[in-house]
C-alpha cells in the first residue's frame, strides 16, 4: 500500500486557517478584505487554501483562478478567464448580465465567447473593465458571500495585477474575500511583485503573511499521519533532514512506498520530484511531457489536439496520474497538483521534445475558439518557428489591446522588434514600417503606467524618423510631449510648437484632425502653465481648425478657451464658451467628464460653491449611471471636495475624497492634498503635516508644470504651518504669491495671499522683523531663525497690498481683501513706536471689524467668519481690549462650534483662558518666540494643569504636553513653571 499524497488533517497551519475564516466573517459583515499569503515552494499554500475553499462552498461563492508559469508570456487577465466561466457556471449567464447591466459587452475582453459578432463593444479603457468586474463581483455578492482566490500570482501578467489591485482598493460594500498566494522565492530584485505588494498593503483592507516551514515536532505529526504509524527514528530523521520541514517534500519523501526505510530517500530534491512520475508508465510519463509544456493547467480539448496517442491512451495515463496524485482533473481540464512537478518534467524534455510539443500546442492553439495569440507566440517561439511566432506577436499586439491588457501589448510589441531583423520581409508582413511598431509600443507602455520607457522608445522612432512623412514625425512628437508630461518633466510644449511647424495648415488634408488635435493639447499645456493669453489664442486657433473635426474634439478646445478666459478675469466671456462646450460634449463620455471638472472649478474659483458642487455632483451621477463612478468619475469626485470644504460640508467632502485616495497617479495625490486641509480644520495639523511630508516630491514635481498645483500646495502647507504656529515656515510656503513663479489664478492667490499676511503679522509681532526705518528687504526669509531682524515688515506689507490691488476685480475679493488688510494692518501695528497699546492697534481693530463683515459675504468660506471674529480677538488682547476679546472669542468659538470647526473652537478656547493683560503675541527672554501651541500650553500652566491635564484640554498626549512645556522654560529662560507664565506675561516693548 503507497501512502496518502497528502495529509487529511491540516498539520501546522491552524492559525493560518483562522485568519481566512476570520477575514471572511468581516468580509460578510459587508467589509471587503483581502488576504495575501506568500511562502516558498511547496510550502503548504495550495493546501490551505484548498482546506479553507472545501468548507466555504456550501455558503459561499467560491472563484479559484490560477496562474501558469509562462514567463511574460501569459495569456492578459488568464486566471480571470477561468474565474468568470466558474461564476457563469455557478450562477448562470443571465445572473452574470443582469449584474454587469449595459457593461456586459466589454466581458468579451475576458472571455471572447461572449461577443456578439453583430455589435462591437465600445473601447471604453483599462479601468472601465476592472471597474465592471469589480461591480459584477459586489453585485453576485449580494447573494452569497464571494470568495476570490488567485494562486502563484508571482506569474500573473501585469493586466492581471492591475485588475486585482483595482477590486482590492476599489470594492464598497460587497461580501467580497479576495485570496492571493504567492511564492516568495520567486520574486527576486525587479520583479513586479517587489513594488506591487506594499502598494497593496498601503490599504488597511489587506492582511499579508508568510507560511514558515514546520518544526520538527510538526513534521513527525504530518509523516504518522501520512503513514498511518509513528515511523522509525532514522526515516524520520533523513525525512526531516531532506525536507527542511517544507510540507510538500514531506509527502514527497514519505510517499516512497511508504517510507521503508532511511536508505530509500533520494539525494536530491529534483530526483525526489521526479520519483513517482518515473514510477508512472511509459504511455502516461509520455502523456505528463506534453501537457508540461503546455503549463500547470492545460483543457481537456487542447490537450486531446496535441497529444498522439488514442482517446483512450489519453484517458489511460491521465486516470494513472491522477491515481498517482501528481494531476488533478475537474470538467474541463487537468492540473499539475504542484507546480513543481509540472516544472521538474518539463525541465527534464530532450530539446527535440521541447520543440515539438510546442509546436503542436501552437498548431491546435490556430484552430482553438479560445486561441490565445500571446500564447501562441510564445508555443511558436519555444518551437523554434521565428516567422510564425511574428506573425502571431503581431496579433497578440492586437489582441492584448482590445482586452486594455496595455503591458501584455508591450511586451509582444518589443518581441515584435526583437524579431524584426530576422524577418527579410517584416514590414510587408506586418503592413507597417519599425517606427509604427515602437510608436505603438510606446503607447502601449504609457498606457500601462512606463511612461519612462515610453518615453525612451519613441525618442528611438524619432531618430530612426528622418525619411518619415513630416505628418507622421509631428505625431511622434506629439507622443513624446505627452510622456513627457506624465512624467511631469518640462518641454511638452515645445514638441507641440516643433509638431505644429512640421504640419502647417496648407500642409495637411482637409479634415484631418492633427492639427487641430496639436493646437488643443497646446492651448491645454499654456493654461496649466498659467499662460492664460497665450492658451486663449491657441484654443481659437484649434477651434477655427476645427469646423470638421468631432464635437467632442471641439468640445475640450472650447473647455480650455473658456477656462483661460475666466482666469484672465473675462469671467461673464468664459462661462459663455463653457455652455458651447457642454453642447457639444453631449454623448461623449470623455469630453463631458472633462467639462464638468473645469466648469465646476471655474465655479468654485469665483466662489460659487454650491453651484459647483451641483454641478460636479451631477457629473458624479452620470459617471454612477454609466459604472464608470470608480473611474472616469473619481477626478470629478475629488474635484467636488474643494467646494463642499468651502460650505463647511466636511464629512461630504471626506466622502468624495475616499475613493480617490485609493489612486496612485495625479488624481490620488490630489485627493491626498484636499485631504491634509480636511486634517488641519479638524483639529489635527501633526497629521496633516505628515502626510504633507510624504506627498511633497510629487507635488512639487506637479507644480512645476501646473499653476493651480503649485497654488494650492502652497495654500495647504501655509495653512498647516500656521496651525502648528511655525510661521517663519508659512511665511517661506506663501510670501511668494503675486510674483514668479506664482503666476495669478486669483480665486487661488487670495488663500494664500491670506496666508502670508497672517504669516507677516505673527513674525512682527514675536519681534521677527523691523519698521520701514530698517531698510532691509524681505529676501533674507528662509528657516529657523532666518526672519530674525531680517524683515523689513513695512516693505513687504507694501508688497503684499499691492498684489491685492491687482486681485480686488475678483468675486471672492469681497471676502478675502478685508481680511489681508486687517493681516497688514496688524502687522504695522505690532512694528510701530507707537507707544499706547490702544493707539497702535486702533486701526487694526477698525481693520478686523470690516473683515468680520465681510466674511459673511457668500462668496467666503464657512470657515473665514469664525477665524476672522477669533483673530480680531487676538489684536483686542493685543490692544488690551480684554472685555472686546471676549466678545468676539464667544462669538467666535460659537461660530466654529456651529461649523464643525474643532481646530478654531481650540484657538477659541484658549483665546478663553488668556491671562488678562497679556498680549497674544508673547516675546521671550532668550529672542525666541513661543509658537501659537506654546502660548496655549502657558495659558493651561497658568491655570496650575498638570502635563496630563493639558494634554487632555488640548487633545495631545501627555508626552508632547512635556516636551511643550520644556520649550517653554528653555525660550523663557526660566527654571519653573510659574517663572515661565511670570517671564512670559511682560508686555511688547
Amino acid at each position: 500500500m503507497r501512502a496518502p499524497a497528502s495529509s487529511p488533517t491540516l498539520i501546522g497551519r491552524e492559525s493560518d486557517l483562522v485568519a481566512l475564516r476570520d477575514a471572511l466573517r468581516d468580509a460578510e459583515a459587508g467589509e471587503p478584505q483581502a488576504v495575501v499569503i506568500g511562502g516558498e515552494a511547496g510550502i503548504g499554500k495550495s493546501r490551505l487554501l484548498e482546506e479553507f475553499l472545501a468548507g466555504q462552498e456550501a455558503t459561499a461563492t467560491v472563484l479559484l483562478g490560477r496562474c501558469v508559469d509562462l514567463g511574460d508570456d501569459a495569456a492578459p487577465y488568464a486566471p480571470f478567464a477561468g474565474v468568470l466561466r466558474r461564476l457563469i457556471q455557478t450562477v448562470g449567464l443571465d445572473r452574470v448580465l443582469d449584474a454587469t447591466g449595459s457593461g456586459a459587452g466589454v466581458l468579451s475582453a475576458l472571455l471572447p465567447e461572449l461577443a456578439d459578432e453583430s455589435a462591437v463593444p465600445p473601447r471604453i479603457g483599462a479601468e472601465r473593465l476592472y471597474e465592471l468586474v469589480t461591480v459584477l463581483l459586489e453585485k453576485i455578492s449580494g447573494d452569497r458571500p464571494v470568495i476570490l482566490a488567485i494562486e502563484d500570482v508571482q506569474w500573473a501578467d501585469r493586466s492581471t495585477l492591475e485588475l486585482l489591485r483595482f477590486i482590492v482598493r476599489m470594492a464598497e460594500g460587497g461580501r467580497l474575500l479576495v485570496v492571493l498566494t504567492y511564492r516568495s522565492d520567486e520574486v527576486p530584485r525587479g520583479h513586479v511583485l517587489r513594488s506591487w505588494l506594499p502598494e497593496l498593503e498601503r490599504t488597511r483592507r489587506v492582511t499579508r503573511w508568510e507560511l514558515s516551514r514546520l518544526r520538527p515536532e510538526q513534521v513527525a505529526e504530518l509523516v504518522a499521519e501520512l503513514l498511518g504509524r509513528v515511523p522509525d527514528d532514522p526515516s524520520l530523521a533523513r525525512v526531516t533532514e531532506l525536507s527542511e520541514g517544507v510540507p510538500f517534500f514531506v509527502e514527497e519523501l514519505v510517499c516512497i512506498d511508504g517510507l521503508r526505510s532511511g536508505d530509500d530517500l533520494p539525494a536530491t530534491l529534483r530526483e525526489l520530484v521526479l520519483t513517482r512520475f518515473e514510477r508512472l508508465s511509459d504511455p502516461a510519463q509520455r502523456l505528463l511531457r506534453v501537457l508540461a509544456a503546455g503549463g500547470v493547467c492545460v483543457t481537456h480539448e487542447l490537450l486531446a489536439a496535441v497529444f498522439e496517442g488514442t482517446p483512450d491512451e489519453l484517458d489511460a495515463g491521465a486516470r494513472e496520474a491522477v491515481v498517482a496524485n501528481l494531476l488533478s482533473a475537474d470538467s474541463t481540464e487537468y492540473s499539475f497538483r504542484h507546480a513543481l512537478v509540472r516544472e521538474a518534467i518539463h525541465a527534464d524534455l530532450l530539446p527535440g521534445e521541447r520543440t515539438r510539443f510546442h509546436a503542436r500546442y501552437a498548431e491546435a492553439l490556430e484552430q482553438s475558439p479560445q486561441r490565445s495569440a500571446v500564447q501562441l507566440s510564445s508555443h511558436w517561439l519555444a518551437a523554434h518557428d521565428v516567422r510564425r511566432a511574428f506573425l502571431a506577436s503581431l496579433e497578440a499586439m492586437e489582441e492584448a489591446k482590445r482586452s486594455y491588457a496595455y503591458a501584455t501589448t508591450a511586451a509582444m510589441g518589443d518581441r515584435v522588434l526583437e524579431l524584426w531583423d530576422r524577418i527579410p520581409d517584416a514590414e510587408t508582413l506586418s503592413g507597417r514600417d519599425r517606427a509604427s511598431v515602437i510608436a505603438r509600443t510606446a503607447s502601449a507602455l504609457r498606457n500601462a503606467g512606463n511612461n519612462e520607457r515610453a518615453l525612451a522608445l519613441v525618442e528611438s522612432a524619432l531618430a530612426e524618423a528622418d525619411d518619415l512623412p513630416p505628418s507622421r514625425r509631428a505625431r511622434l512628437l506629439r507622443d513624446k510631449g505627452q510622456y513627457l508630461a506624465n512624467l511631469n518633466r518640462p518641454g511638452s510644449a515645445e514638441l507641440l510648437e516643433e509638431a505644429l511647424s512640421l504640419v502647417p495648415p496648407e500642409a495637411v488634408s482637409p479634415g484631418d484632425p492633427l492639427r487641430p488635435h496639436l493646437l488643443t493639447e497646446l492651448a491645454a499645456q499654456r493654461m496649466l502653465a498659467g499662460l492664460f493669453d497665450i492658451a486663449i489664442e491657441t484654443a481659437r486657433a484649434a477651434i477655427a481648425e476645427a469646423e470638421s473635426a468631432a464635437p467632442a474634439m471641439r468640445s475640450v478646445a472650447h473647455n480650455i478657451l473658456a477656462a483661460s478666459l475666466i482666469e484672465s478675469g473675462r469671467i461673464e466671456e468664459g462661462f459663455a464658451e463653457f455652455e458651447i462646450a457642454g453642447r457639444l460634449a453631449v454623448g461623449d463620455a470623455g469630453a463631458t467628464l472633462r467639462h464638468a471638472v473645469n466648469a465646476s472649478d471655474a465655479l468654485n474659483s469665483v466662489g460659487q460653491y454650491a453651484e459647483a458642487v451641483r454641478l460636479a455632483e451631477s457629473g458624479v451621477a452620470q459617471a454612477r449611471e454609466r459604472g464608470v463612478e470608480r473611474t472616469s468619475g473619481v477626478w470629478l469626485a475629488a474635484n467636488t471636495a474643494e467646494p463642499l470644504i468651502a460650505l463647511g460640508q466636511y464629512d461630504r467632502a471626506e466622502e468624495m475624497l475616499r475613493i480617490a485616495l485609493g489612486f496612485d497617479d495625479r488624481t490620488g495625490v490630489t485627493a491626498q492634498l484636499q485631504r491634509a486641509r480636511l486634517w488641519v480644520w479638524h483639529g489635527e495639523p501633526q497629521r496633516a503635516e505628515a502626510l504633507l511630508r510624504r506627498l511633497r516630491t510629487p507635488l512639487r514635481a506637479l507644480a512645476e508644470l501646473e499653476q493651480q498645483t503649485r497654488l494650492s500646495l502652497a495654500r495647504v502647507s501655509a495653512e498647516v504651518a500656521i496651525a502648528l504656529g511655525d510661521y517663519d515656515r508659512a511665511w517661506a510656503e506663501a510670501r511668494g504669491v503675486g510674483s514668479l513663479p506664482f503666476r495669478s489664478l486669483p480665486g487661488y492667490d487670495l488663500p494664500v495671499l491670506a496666508s502670508a499676511s497672517r504669516a507677516l503679522a505673527e513674525l512682527a509681532a514675536r519681534g521677527g522683523g523691523a519698521g520701514g526705518a530698517s531698510g532691509r528687504g524681505g529676501d533674507a526669509a528662509g528657516g529657523d531663525g532666518a526672519l530674525d531682524g531680517a524683515l523689513d515688515v513695512l516693505a513687504e506689507a507694501a508688497r503684499l497690498e499691492a498684489t491685492l490691488d491687482r486681485l480686488r476685480a475678483w468675486p471672492t475679493a469681497r471676502a478675502w481683501a478685508p481680511l489681508v488688510e486687517a493681516e497688514l494692518a496688524t502687522a504695522r501695528a505690532a512694528v510701530s513706536d507707537t507707544a499706547d497699546r490702544a493707539e497702535r492697534y486702533a486701526d487694526a481693530l477698525a481693520a478686523w471689524e470690516s473683515a468680520i463683515a465681510a466674511a459673511g459675504d457668500a462668496v467666503a468660506p464657512v470657515h473665514l467668519r469664525p477665524y476672522a471674529l477669533l483673530r480680531g480677538a487676538r489684536v483686542a488682547l493685543a490692544a488690551g481690549e480684554r472685555s472686546r476679546a471676549d466678545v468676539l472669542v464667544a462669538e467666535g468659538r460659537q461660530a466654529a462650534v456651529s461649523g464643525g470647526i474643532p481646530l478654531l473652537v481650540q484657538v477659541a478656547d484658549a483665546l478663553a483662558e488668556h491671562p488678562a493683560g497679556r498680549p497674544a503675541a508673547v516675546a521671550t527672554a532668550h529672542g525666541q518666540p513661543l509658537t501659537e501651541r506654546e502660548e496655549q500650553v502657558l495659558a493651561l500652566i497658568e491655570q496650575g494643569l498638570s502635563n496630563k491635564q493639558i494634554g487632555e484640554r488640548l487633545y495631545i498626549s501627555a508626552k508632547t504636553a512635556s516636551v511643550h512645556v520644556s520649550s517653554i522654560l528653555r525660550k523663557t529662560g526660566a527654571s519653573s513653571r510659574t517663572e515661565a507664565v511670570y517671564l512670559a506675561s511682560r508686555p511688547l516693548p
